[in-house]
């Protein structure tokens, strides 16, 4: 299933602002703490504190908002909310991360309404206080019912849930303001915290209060326009109950004592002009936050399931009726609250769910940094109001705020996080959308070849960027291994291919070369790059190649070819040879007698299977450097080292070999190989041979050699044919050869 699909898209989405953000949203932040616990948060904090308590936590819920609304009106926003948004921004990894997390959390919510439903129903009426256990299970069955209908129906529940909210709070403002002294105002400015309270375990116990915020985003899938709906619906309910909050601290803290605030979970009925609204707000204000999320956590479990990051949770991706509703997710939704509302315990529960959503809203704060100071051509939102520093401020407040509640609860969170996070990295699950990694790495690889730019021409920062002429790969596949060999960890790879014949002919040919070659690139696990060119010839598509590819200080310095099997094709080998040599390349000709090609027709599948794995099967024997000078010679080291490099090269010892004239030039010549590999910094074992029979020399000095190194130069025109049996004879039978003629720009010292 497309994960494009997740949630729901279809015309059954029929809700906008008010009906599908507004409303969950300010009934699931007007709930249980507020009517339960918001006195004893101004009754142990004092005024002065519980403001700051509110401001903090509405600035980071704010931001947060701001961040939401800038990233939902950037995108198309699907079924899943929070969870989509920042799968889609942050990617597969930290996106199922985070759906974990937040369904936890907003299916700990449905307990933690639940458990508050219960207690105000058991203040209300004291016979049933040996019965809340019953009463909640009860409680929470009636909410999965109502959910398992559908949303449309407990939707339009919520528009009478928000009347009778209104009612209550009308009440309490009646109450409060008749009643309200400021001399018991001025004795609740300051703290009066009982034992083991302080101002952070108290925000831990309010904080809760105001994660609703993504009430109405947990509801994308149902809404008509969500870039639209959500940072409307959002924004206005932080405002609206913020001023709640704010009013209802400043007046608690005038119509009671301190110790009737924290010891009074129903302070807010009592004080109130007719206390049956508040109950009937209470019960309202918590069954609307249960139904807000049994609605919302499901919802944010199909679009995880449907997006089979975890095969075991797949099932819950399916959709019931017409109006595709996630009952399944439902069901587990439900079995989760179940269980936390047997613990049966409001304070221990709200600290929990503090945690999830700090985790969450950071992580969608950092979305949404990130989308805006990479410069994203792609982050267009139609949202205005939020800025890279706000989100990053938001994201940096969540983070703060976790720490300074419970560290080591946030660090546990933060290492639970990263451990989701590693195994889905590790399982190397394949996202099908588009997210944010791809951006972050344009933007770090575009500063990065700006610096290069500046710096790569010193020889110091010298690396082999080849160009591996390599025809299909597929035929010829020790071109491609020897190319990752000297390349990995120090330089870049290109596999490229030139197609003989007419552009506008052969185009669909060159993307089927093309998808070969990054097949292959992919099958073998090279660290390469693939490029594919058409041009009437061979030499000026090789042309092309030397001088356009690549970008700046990644173009390519060396070409990789391999040497031609028969005289016949050495006129146009010592074409492209001078070519390269013009175009100021180093060139690496492989003479590979292993190097059988292995086409589709020639031999079957698992033969070609086991001619790819040999391939990669490192020949025992040294490396050796046929040293003539330092023309080639900087280079022929520089290779050996780098090859040398390779951990399954390492027993491969490299050699420096040179040929004197006579007995007396023997210990000059080897303290000078000392001192060159004392300079460069390259472990090497010197080898000083007298002999007049040169390729004799070579052959029997490095017939058991696992590669042998030698330099040469281009052929000048007409010598092409000499050349080649010139480079044949002194070489022989050996079965794997580079010759190797250096441009220049790098130097064993640096």
């Amino acid at each position: 299933m497309a994960a494009e699909d997740s949630g729901i898209d279809n015309n059954e989405k029929k809700f906008g602002a008010f009906g599908g953000v507004f409303t969950p949203c300010t009934l699931t932040i007007l709930g249980v703490i507020m009517f339960l616990r918001f006195g004893q948060v101004v009754g142990q904090a004092g005024f002065y504190s519980a403001i700051v308590i509110v401001l903090a936590s509405k600035v980071i819920t704010t931001l947060t908002s701001l961040s939401l609304s800038a990233i939902a009106s950037n995108t198309r926003v699907r079924g899943g909310g929070a969870y989509y948004i920042i799968s889609r921004s942050l990617g597969v990894e930290f996106g199922g991360a985070i759906g974990i997390v937040f369904f936890l959390a907003q299916a700990i919510s449905v307990a933690m309404y639940v458990i508050g439903f219960t207690e105000a129903l058991a203040s209300t009426f004291p016979s049933l206080a040996d019965d809340t256990l019953a009463i909640a299970t009860f409680v929470n069955i009636v909410t999965f019912v109502c959910v398992y209908i559908g949303a449309g129906w407990t939707i339009k529940v919520q528009y009478a849930i928000l009347a009778v909210l209104g009612a209550a709070l009308a009440s309490f403002y009646v109450g409060t303001v008749g009643n309200f002294s400021m001399s018991e105002f001025k004795t609740n400015l300051l703290p009066h915290y009982t034992e083991g309270e302080n101002f952070f375990s108290v925000f831990a116990l309010f904080f809760p209060a105001v994660t609703g915020i993504m009430a109405g985003a947990n509801m994308s899938g149902d809404l008509k326009n969500p870039a639209h709906s959500i940072p409307r619906g959002t924004l206005a309910a932080v405002a609206v109950t913020a001023v709640v909050y704010l009013s209802m601290a400043f007046l608690l803290a005038g119509v009671s004592t301190h110790e009737e605030l924290i010891t009074n979970n129903l302070i807010v009925r009592e004080v109130s002009r007719w206390p049956v609204l508040i109950t009937a707000g209470v019960f309202a204000a918590t069954l609307s936050s249960a139904l807000g999320s049994m609605m919302g956590a499901p919802r944010i479990m199909q679009a995880f399931a449907r997006d089979e990051i975890f095969s075991w949770l797949n099932f819950f991706g399916t959709a019931s009726g017409k109006s595709h509703e996630p009952r399944r997710a439902t069901v587990l939704t439900f079995i989760i609250a179940q269980c936390c509302v047997l613990l049966g315990d409001l304070d221990a529960i709200a600290p929990i769910i503090t945690m999830f959503f700090m985790i969450t809203y950071g992580l969608l704060n950092l979305a949404t940094f990130y989308e805006a100071v990479t410069k994203n051509p792609s982050y267009r939102p139609t949202f205005r109001y939020c800025h890279w520093s706000l989100s990053f401020l938001g994201a940096l407040g969540c983070l703060g705020v976790m720490l300074l509640i419970n560290w080591p609860v946030a660090l546990g969170s933060i290492v639970a996080m990263a451990a989701i996070y590693g195994s889905i990295q590790y399982r190397e699950i394949e996202a099908r959308w588009g997210d944010l990694q791809g951006g972050v790495a344009f933007e770090r690889a575009r500063r990065a070849l700006l610096r290069l730019e500046d710096t790569a021409y010193h020889p110091k920062n010298w690396r082999p960027v080849v160009l591996a002429l390599s025809s299909s790969a597929w035929h010829r596949p020790h071109l491609a291994i020897y190319g990752q060999w000297l390349t990995s960890g120090h330089g870049v790879l290109t596999l490229a291919q030139v197609i003989c014949g007419d552009v506008e002919k052969h185009a669909e040919r060159r993307d089927s070369y093309e998808r070969s070659l990054r097949k292959f690139i992919e099958k073998e696990e090279l660290q390469a790059f693939s490029a594919v060119v058409v041009d009437a010839y061979l030499s000026d598509g090789i042309e092309s190649l030397v001088q356009c590819h690549g970008l700046g200080g990644l173009k390519p310095n060396t070409v990789l070819i391999g040497w031609p099997k028969t005289e016949s094709k050495s006129e146009a080998f010592g074409a492209t040879l001078r070519l390269v040599a013009r175009l100021n390349r180093s060139m690496i000709c492989a003479r590979l007698l292993l190097d059988e090609e292995i086409s589709d027709g020639q031999y079957a599948t698992e033969d070609r299977e086991a001619m790819l794995a040999e391939a990669w099967e490192i020949p025992n024997g040294t490396i050796d450097v046929w040293w003539r000078g330092k023309k080639n010679g900087a280079l022929m080291m520089l290779l050996a080292h780098m090859l040398h490099q390779n951990p399954d090269w390492r027993h491969n010892s490299i050699r420096v070999i040179r040929i004197v004239p006579s007995e007396e030039a023997v210990e000059e010549v080897r303290e000078h190989i000392v001192q060159l590999a004392a300079i460069s910094r390259i472990r090497v074992e010197p080898i000083v041979l007298v002999a007049e029979n040169v390729p004799l020399a070579i052959q029997v000095t490095s017939q058991n050699a696992a590669v042998v190194l030698l330099g040469f130069e281009s052929p000048a025109e007409g010598e092409e044919a000499d050349f080649y049996q010139r480079m044949e004879s002194l070489i022989g039978a050996l079965p794997r050869v580079l010759f190797v003629d250096s441009a220049g720009g790098m130097e064993l010292e640096s």
